[in-house]
Formats: structure tokens, sequence, C-alpha cells
């Protein structure tokens, strides 16, 4: 059995769980998170704790357990604290503003750009070149993160554009005559 579908995900104060034969439904302060319930599966509530083990010997379902389990913890943190992605703008110019579920970028281009925000993810802008992405699911934050840096990812020569804060740019050298 996978390793990570061994350990059970166990339920803070406050979080609320309904398992359902087509999806489970994690609730809290942060907000609902759905997820559709896979029929290799079980998952068993009992006394604060989820488990989740494989429906039958295959391997597919041993995989599917330690994925499961995954996910609803991840849904479990994300109704309880959150997640945030750091960006951090690189260049002569480059500048970040948020307007409440909007986020206007000025990247070197001849135009501003400006990225709505799906709902559930907030935006803000500490510093004019700092943009921090909050929401409760972990997938969409990482998505609409990776959506922002795609706008101008940072170039290989100078390093200039837009990065996640622990990203590392490996400068290439220019070419030598």
């Amino acid at each position: 059995m996978s390793r990570v579908g061994k350990m059970p995900v166990a339920l803070p104060q406050g979080v609320d769980v309904s398992i359902k034969e087509d999806q489970i439904s994690v609730k809290g302060a942060g907000g609902t998170l759905l997820l559709a319930q896979n029929p290799l599966v079980k998952v068993v509530s009992e006394s604060g704790k989820l488990s989740f083990a494989p429906a039958n010997d295959s391997r597919e379902a041993n995989a599917m357990s330690g994925t499961m389990r995954q996910l609803v913890n991840n849904m479990v943190i994300g109704v309880t604290k959150g997640f945030e992605k750091k960006l951090n703008l690189v260049g002569v110019g480059f500048r970040a503003q948020a307007q409440g579920a909007k986020l206007n970028l000025a990247v070197g281009f001849s135009h501003p750009v400006n990225k709505d925000m799906p709902a559930g993810i907030s935006v803000a802008t500490p510093a004019p070149t700092e943009i921090v992405i909050k929401g409760a699911d972990r997938q969409r934050v990482g998505q609409v993160a990776a959506e922002i840096r795609a706008i101008r990812p940072p170039e290989p020569y100078k390093g200039k554009g837009i990065r996640y804060a622990d990203e590392k740019i490996t400068i290439k050298e220019t070419k030598k005559k």
C-alpha cells in the first residue's frame, strides 16, 4: 500500500467533512472545497480522522489511495490556513498593482496587462514589484501564479521578467566574438 495513503488525515477543530458516493466536501473557515470521489479508494471517517484504503489490490487503486489522501489533506489545510504563492517582478519599470479582483501589470509591453482573478483567489501587492496570491484551493493558487508568470517569464540573459520568490534563474553568458 502507498506510504502516503497509509497515514490518516487529522481533522482540526472547525473543519467539517462530508463523504458522499460521488464527492468529498470539506468545509471550514476558509470556505468549502469539493473533490470527486474515486471508486478505487475507500474513505472512512472515524473519531476526527480520515482513512484512505485501496478498494482492490490493483496498482492503480494503491496509487490513487495516496493521491486522494494528499488531495483531501490539501483541502483541509486550505480551509484552515490557506495557501499563498509569491511572485517578484525583476526589470526596470516593471510594477504590479492590485485593484480588488484585478491585477494590473506594467512589464515592458507597449500596453498594460490586466488579469482578472477567479473566484476564491485574492491578490495583493505589498510592494510594486511583489505579488502575493492567496486562496484555499492549492491547485488554483498555483495555476493562477503560473498564468501570471507566463505573461513575462524570466529571460536567461538579464533575468528580467516575473519569477517565483524562491526561483533561481541561471544567467547565461552572452555570445563572444
